[in-house]
């Protein structure tokens, strides 16, 4: 018993030992940790400490510059309206009469050409008609084309009656051309419903072909901007038409187009659909053939497999200057159209490849009118396309012989000046004759009570005129105001086409501005700035006598002007065939060169300035 107590009690005394050995280990631990602690704490400070602020030292600014405008003095540009004092009565029918249907807004063609071979630019009107379901019943006067006669000084008779053209369809724009190479221009209409053919008899008569032709196209379709040009290279003219969108009367009126608060609009083409163009080769002996699906040009909307253009503007140009003539195609509200002439009766898509189909955000804009040239006197190629009211008129700027273009417009200056306005027609013209060629736009809205739902719209738009003050400055666009133009230029109408020619011989180019449902404005160029001018009027050899796409160059001791004979521009019209270059104060022409249709070239000597010079193609 006592062993065992014993036993106990060294165990206790054990435990007690072992628990105080513990205890002053913990102890010990305690107090290293702690020690590592203290001594870990600055060395986690110097580890994670912020950087030091860096020292501010004080940096000696550059002077700071101010880049002035250059000083630019715009020259008297004074446009007259003689539409009256030239003998011009001829006022546009639409059909209008409280339906709002989508055509009645969009017509109003024309074309300046030499029906009568006399010298002088006479001058072609294109009208509607009152509908054929119209409450009102038959006009008490058919609506007719109109065709005046230029007595060479500017004034025109109405020689309409008798003429062959003095026919009543809803006519929309014109294409004139001597198709055959018999030294007459024969004459094509677009349409709402079948187009028409007249060929010039001479003496003033046109007789209608359409049917024997083959170009009557779909009754149903609706036909816009139309040419001629030789697609094929074959030595005729062939002829390409834009269609519109698929329109009828009854998918009209089902849709109930409102204006932002209330009141009948007119039809947006978003809600219409898309459709293909037509190209009529020409067969010879007065025979077509409608080749445009072989060709290349039915475009289809990948996503839903349906006819893609809305096509309202058209104009050819050689963009890679490869010798064969391309195809542009201002579309409205879906993307533009670029058709590459492939040399084998075939064209290649490639206007989102090239830069052309869409604005600067990728968007599609509604696109009218169209024109395209060297307006920088190199090789670049500015092509310009008129839109919709708020977007701004397109100017898709090429960097030499690459086809691939950029959106100069906001760079240019052109941009910002045309936001507002809906532009229709858009022409190049060198109206002071310096050279350069300006920028002609045609405005005019859609909806007469536009004002009532958008402030800042007008039915009625200003016509604007660019003046080109050259790439060296900084804005190259410069809008004419009317201390510069005078006051009739810039009178508010409904704008439709444009042209241009030379009604009264002088030189310089007069423009003429439609307007649907109203009458026209002629617009006399009345600038005395003395600058000398060149004027060519080329006869080709073959079919093509008009020699339309041939080029011209002019070699000056500064510089090289080049123009294309291209009547085909603007909106549903036609300017002439004469090229006119403006020279300045440049009196010496060193060589001038063209380039026919076929490729061969021909250079020409003893060029007189301030007259004109018929160039005629050698015959080898």
């Amino acid at each position: 018993m006592t062993d065992k107590l014993q036993d106990t009690s060294r165990d206790v005394e054990d435990e007690e030992r072992d628990d105080a050995v513990i205890g002053e280990a913990l102890r010990s631990s305690l107090f290293v940790l702690g020690g590592l602690a203290v001594l870990a704490a600055p060395v986690a400070w110097f580890l994670t400490r912020p950087e030091p602020e860096p020292e501010v030292v004080e940096t000696k600014l550059a002077a700071v510059e101010v880049r002035e405008a250059s000083a630019i003095e715009l020259p008297q540009l004074p446009f007259k309206d003689v539409t009256r004092a030239a003998g011009i009565t001829f006022r546009h029918e639409n059909g209008a009469y409280g339906k709002k249907l989508l055509p009645e807004t969009m017509g109003g063609g024309c074309a300046f050409f030499d029906f009568d071979s006399d010298g002088d630019q006479d001058l072609l009107l294109v009208n509607s008609q009152r509908w054929a379901w119209d409450p009102r019943g038959p006009a008490k006067r058919p609506d007719l084309m109109a065709l005046y006669e230029n007595d060479g000084a500017g004034h025109f008779a109405d020689v309409t009656a008798g003429s062959g053209l003095d026919v009543s369809f809803y006519g929309m724009g014109a294409a004139v051309a001597d198709y055959d190479g018999d030294g007459l221009p024969d004459v094509f209409f677009s349409a709402v419903g079948s187009n028409r053919l007249f060929h010039n008899e001479g003496r003033g008569k046109f007789v209608d072909v359409t049917e024997a032709a083959g170009v009557a196209g779909d009754p149903l379709e609706w036909s816009t901007s139309c040419g001629w040009f030789d697609f094929d290279h074959d030595g005729d003219l062939d002829l390409f038409v834009c269609n519109y969108v698929k329109w009828t009367r009854e998918f009209d009126e089902v849709q109930n187009f409102q204006l932002t608060g209330g009141g009948e609009a007119y039809g947006r083409p978003q809600n219409f659909e898309g459709t293909f163009p037509y190209l009529y080769r020409n067969d010879g002996g007065g025979k077509f053939t409608e080749v445009a699906d072989e060709a290349g040009l039915h475009i289809k909307n990948p996503a839903t497999g349906v006819a893609l253009a809305k096509s309202l503007g058209v104009t050819f140009a050689d963009f890679d200057r490869d010798g064969w003539l391309d195809v542009i195609v201002a579309n409205d509200t879906v993307q533009n159209l670029m058709f590459h002439n492939l040399q084998n009766g075939r064209f290649e898509e490639m206007g989102a490849i090239v830069g052309v189909a869409f604005d600067m955000n990728g968007a599609a804009r509604g696109a009218m009118g169209i024109d395209a040239a060297t307006f920088r006197n190199n090789d670049a190629v500015g092509i310009a396309i008129g839109n919709f009211s708020n977007e701004m008129t397109a100017l898709y700027v090429s960097s030499g012989r690459q086809m691939q273009f950029m959106d100069e417009s906001v760079s240019t200056g052109l941009g910002p000046n045309t936001r507002l306005e809906l532009t229709f027609g858009v022409l190049y013209v060198d109206c002071d004759l310096d050279g350069r060629l300006d920028l002609f736009c045609s405005n005019g809205h859609l909806e007469e009570d536009i004002n009532r739902v958008q402030p800042s719209q007008h039915y009625q738009q200003p016509q604007q005129l660019f003046w080109n003050c050259g790439a060296e400055q900084d804005t190259e666009f410069i809008p004419v105001p009317e201390e510069k133009c005078g006051r009739d230029l810039l009178q508010p109408m409904v704008g439709r086409g444009a042209a241009c020619a030379d009604i009264d011989n002088d030189g310089d180019q007069d423009l003429l501005v439609t307007s649907v449902g109203r009458g026209p404005r002629l617009l006399r160029n009345d600038q005395q700035l003395r600058h000398h001018w060149l004027k060519f009027k080329l006869v080709g050899k073959g079919a093509n006598r008009d020699a339309i796409g041939a080029e011209i160059e002019v070699r000056l001791p500064d510089q090289t002007l080049r123009r294309r004979v291209m009547p085909t521009r603007s909106y549903i019209s036609q300017s002439e065939l004469p090229v006119i270059f403006g020279l300045g104060d440049n009196t010496t022409v060193e060589s001038v060169t063209v380039t026919w249709p076929d490729g061969s070239t021909q250079k020409v000597s003893d060029v007189a300035t301030d007259r004109l010079t018929v160039i005629r193609q050698h015959v080898e």
